[in-house]
Parts: C-alpha cells; structure tokens; sequence
C-alpha cells in the first residue's frame, strides 16, 4: 500500500507542486489585497470616527499643498514597509477594531488624545524621514534652519511631531511662530483701578492693580507651626519628604487662587510697554534704571487654547514668575514674592496632618489597585477638591469648579503645579533644624521647588506632602529658537505659580 502511494506521488509530484504553488500564490494576492484595501484612507474612515478626523486631514499641509502630493493616512501613522509595518498594523488594527466595537467614542477624550504626549503613540519618525530625507531644503527659513540643527543633535530625544503636530490634522487655533500678537486687547471696555489697596491689619483684602481693571483676592493666613513632610508610613511616600520636621511660620499673605491669565497679561502688557523687543531674551528701549523689563512674545499659544481670563497662567519660566512678583511689588507698594516651601505646605496643610487637606487615603483614590482599575474608585471627595489626571479632562480648569482648603484657598493641590523660591535638594529637610522658623531652603541649586501637582497628576502625586521640582533641560527640549527663551517653557502647559504677600510694615505690622 505504502508503495503504491509513493509511485503514485511521483508521477503526480508536479501536480502536487503546482497545486500547492498555486494555493500559495493566491493565498498571498488575497493577503496582499487585504492589506491593500485595509490601508486605504476609506477604510480608515470607517473606523476612525472621531470628530473632523477627515475633515482637518484635508485641510492639513498634507493633504493640500503647492506640490500636489496627498499623504495618506498610513504614510504617517504607520512605519514605513519593511521596518514592522505588519506587525504594526496588526497591533493598531486589533486595537482600533477592538475600541470601535466595544468602547464608546463618544465618551473619548479626543482633545488630550490630540496632544503631543499621545500623537507619538501613533505616528513614526521613520515615516517622517522617509519623505522629508533632507532637513536643510534650500527654501528652509533662517529660524527653521536653526530648529531643525537642534532636532539634528537632539534626535535620540525628540520627534518631528513635536514642532509639527498639525501638519497631517489642520488646527486652525494652532501657532507654530512668535507670537507677537499675544495679549493684546485682552482688558478692553472695563473699570480702570486707580490705585492698589491699602492694607493696614492682618486680614482678608482685594488686590486692585493700578491702571489695569484686574484684582484679586489676597487671603490672610495666620501665623503657626506645623510638621513638614510626611510620615514613614504615608502611603506613597517619596524620600525627599522627609524626615518630618517641626516648622514654625509667621503670618502671611497668599493669594486665593494661581496668578490667572487676566493677571499676568496685565503684567505683560505693562512691562512691553518698557521695551519688550521680538527676541528671545528682550531688551530695554529707554533709560529709567527702574523700569522692569517683562517677557519676550511666547513661541506658539502659551494657553494651549483652552482659554484665558480667570484659568491660571500656564508656561512661564521661574524667571517670568519672579519678574511679575517684583513688578506687581512696584505697582502696588507691597511685598509681593514667591512663597517659601515651608509657607506653601503650611497653607496647603491648613492645619491638617493628613495625606490631604481633607478626609482621605490615597491608595482609596488611586487606579494603581486592581480592584479600583476593575470597578473604579470613589472618588466624590477628591473630585471636590482636587483638578487631577482623573477629573481634569487633561487640561486646566476655572478655580470654581473646586472648593476651598480651611484657610480658604483653592487649587493649591491639582489644577496647575506652583513655583516656590526654594531651590530644590532632595535632603533638604534632613538640613532643617527641628523648630525652625521660617525656614528659605539652600542658599544655591539649580532648579527650583514646584508643589501641588496638576492637572497631569495621579492622586498619589497630589497629597501635600509631594515634592517635585522644575526641569529646565526637559521643558525646553522643543523651544525651536536660538538662544532658548529665558521667559516660556515649551513643554511645560501643567506649571504656573501663586504669589504671597508679605505682613510687613507696607501691610500694617508696625
């Protein structure tokens, strides 16, 4: 039996061959033309269907250009051939068919997935070389020659997406410039202050600032002592918090709220009115000694566009946020500053020991627990208190959407991370004396104490005991000019400051 299969298999090999030649063959056309037809713009279409997805292509660069060429939707979002765009495919492919059938889309957060942080999931720097091979054209601009030098000794850390987010999805909001219109006309047809307030005790006051029509409540947070840092056992506890440390405060002034947009664009206005020329670091056009010269026009929209008025101001340097103190100093006739750290865990605290200002564990709140990841969280409390990753939409929020901490303040944990004057050490505590009063932190570093979390933060990174500090190098990694600006970061949209007061003899403490 078994010879006569194999007699009967060697007059039939060519057969067998050529039928499985065949089989193959078209077995491949058939993948072939699925891949095809599965990297079609209209196929992507049918899936993807988020809001004007296919309407801002069309209106992008890459889409409609003087050369004529449309760049289609997997020349971007997938590597070229032959560097993983099949295993890329099936991966992306599984993911979107998965989330079309099952999640909602309605309830997707398509603006923060529009960001820089989540469009690098999506798109390939290989894709971008593929079709941009050289970086110097000879149509290049001076200042596009300088940023893409940058990018050219930089390439390990950054992506083209990082400078040019919205050349595959047209944003008309969108500035990839200086922004020398920034600003203006944002204080029209309103009351005119006159002068600042005068302050004679220890209490409660509106701040006017004299020729502009904003203001701004100033809170009077009394005088104590208090343990910084947080315990051994609180649970996510970084090193830096400790050891606690007992810490006494005098009295002080802080503001209600994180210097807003209103405010510090009346300072920008005021201050370019000095001299504020179109380069980076700006200089003085006259000759007053005392004239202060403010921030240079921020490269792109320092907003993000989410908006200005009363939403905190957001992507100013630790410089721009000590040059506004010293000018709202002058204007008013106070001592306007950055708080310590010391004084800025003091408000936050406001009397309390616990991870938070109000009732709480965060490993309660936190998505890092199976069960929370499974069933979600409780988070009523913290939702009331707190602009986090959670609740934030991934973006700013109006101080009234949270309530106040006891000594009636708001934001201070969440929404946006606040500049404090300290340079920042991780065993700064360590060198604190047990009962010091009114502690400044080291006398040098290089970069400087932000607290508070943000918007960003997860809720083990908004307790008050949370330290973090500037990084100057990673937040100015896609400032596209040379020199870099002294005034705006340019990857930094989660930081901004709050101002103290100080209860001198300017403010009734004779």
């Amino acid at each position: 039996m078994a010879g006569r299969l194999r007699k009967f298999f060697q007059k039939k090999i060519l057969l067998v061959l050529f039928i499985g030649f065949a089989l193959g063959l078209l077995v491949l056309i058939g993948f072939n033309r699925s891949v095809e037809y599965t990297s079609t713009n209209e196929f992507c279409e049918s899936c993807h269907v988020h809001p004007h997805v296919t309407e801002s292509w069309k209106l992008s660069t890459h889409y409609d250009n003087k050369s004529g060429i449309q760049v289609g939707c997997v020349d971007c979002h997938l590597p070229p051939k032959g560097e993983g765009y099949l295993v890329e495919k099936a991966r992306l492919g599984a993911k979107d068919i998965y989330g079309y059938l099952f999640k909602d889309h309605e309830s997707f957060n398509w603006e923060a997935k529009s960001t820089v942080e989540q469009a690098q999931h999506f798109t390939y720097k290989a894709s971008c070389v593929q079709c941009h091979a050289n970086l110097f054209p000879l149509t290049l601009s001076a200042e596009g020659q300088d940023a893409h030098l940058y990018y050219s000794q930089n390439e390990e850390e950054l992506s083209c997406i990082n400078c040019h987010l919205h050349v595959g999805h047209f944003d008309p909001n969108a500035t990839h410039e200086s922004n020398v219109g920034f600003g203006k006309d944002m204080q029209e047809n309103r009351e005119i202050y006159q002068e600042a307030t005068a302050v004679s005790k220890h209490e409660t006051f509106t701040e006017k600032i004299p020729n502009t029509p904003v203001s701004f409540k100033m809170v009077a947070i009394p005088g104590g002592s208090f343990a910084m840092g947080s315990p051994e056992n609180e649970p996510y506890r970084n090193e830096d918090e400790g050891p606690q440390k007992q810490v006494e405060i005098s009295p002080f002034f802080m503001a209600e709220v994180e210097v807003t947009w209103n405010e510090f664009l009346a300072f920008y206005g005021q201050t370019g009115a000095e001299g504020r020329s179109t380069d980076t670091e700006g200089t003085r056009m006259d000759g007053e000694v005392d004239a202060i010269t403010g921030p240079t026009p921020p490269y792109g929209q320092p907003d993000q566009n989410w908006g200005m008025g009363n939403r905190p101001a957001i992507t100013m340097r630790h410089k721009a946020a000590l040059t506004y103190c010293e000018w709202l100093s002058q204007v008013t006739g106070k001592t306007y500053r950055l708080p310590t750290e010391a004084e800025w865990e003091y408000a936050c605290r406001a009397g309390t020991q616990s991870p938070y200002f109000f009732e709480g564990n965060p490993k309660d709140f936190s998505q890092d627990k199976l069960w929370n990841k499974l069933f979600g969280a409780d988070t009523t409390n913290i939702n009331s208190f707190i602009i986090y990753e959670a609740n934030s939409m991934m973006k700013t929020q109006l101080p009234s959407a949270v309530r106040s901490n006891p000594f009636g303040l708001k934001n201070m944990l969440g929404n946006v991370a606040e500049f404090c004057q300290d340079w920042y050490a991780p065993d700064a505590y360590a060198k604190l004396t047990d009962g010091v009063k009114d502690p400044k932190g080291p006398a040098t570093g290089t970069e400087h104490v932000v607290r508070g979390g943000s918007f960003k933060s997860s809720a083990a990174d908004v307790r008050s005991a949370t330290r973090d500090y500037t990084k100057t190098e990673a937040w100015m990694k896609t400032d596209p000019q040379m020199p870099k600006s002294i005034w705006w970061y340019s990857d930094a949209n989660m930081v901004g400051f709050r101002v103290v007061c100080e209860f001198d003899e300017k403010t009734g403490n004779q």
